[in-house]
């Protein structure tokens, strides 16, 4: 086809560069084009928080950009937190806090945390739930979610 536009992209610190319609989301080119099925499709509206993965180091909703759009960018999926094998920082407060219970918001809440972990200075429990409402959770009730934060931010510090 003509009309598909070149991109390229690193994901998880690996270099792609596809060919891609230029209304493909970035949800479908990481989950179809790259095989990267961690990062969730829930809402398509960017309310649920379910896609949101790291692009150029801020959260962002992978269901609202376009794949186009991510050209020459740096995106960071829940795949490059951690693995089965050995979870990551994150990921292993979520287990030991029991932050999950279906799973399916977790890789959108995990991304969430690296970045607040990354650029903000949390210190209440209302800070935490501030910067994670942009996730939802049908199955939680959010408490043991904020624990792990809270836990992390107690681990890490200041977050900067």
């Amino acid at each position: 086809m003509s009309d598909l536009t070149e991109i390229s992209v690193s994901v998880n610190g690996m270099a792609y560069t596809r060919r891609v319609q230029p209304r493909m989301l970035l949800s479908d080119f990481l989950r179809h084009e790259l095989g990267l099925t961690g990062t969730h499709v829930g809402c398509e509206h960017g309310v649920c928080g379910a896609c949101t993965i790291l692009l150029d180091g801020r959260s962002a909703r992978s269901c609202l950009t376009l794949a186009v759009q991510a050209n020459g960018a740096d995106i960071e999926t829940v795949e490059s937190q951690g693995t089965v094998e050995k979870l990551g920082r994150v990921q292993e407060a979520f287990r030991q806090h029991h932050g999950l219970q279906c799973g399916f918001c977790t890789p959108g809440f995990i991304m969430t945390i690296v970045d607040i972990l990354r650029h903000h200075d949390l210190e209440t429990d209302d800070e935490i739930r501030e910067a994670l409402s942009g996730n939802i959770c049908r199955c939680t009730g959010y408490q043991h979610i904020v624990g792990a934060v809270r836990e992390l931010v107690k681990e890490r510090g200041p977050l900067r």
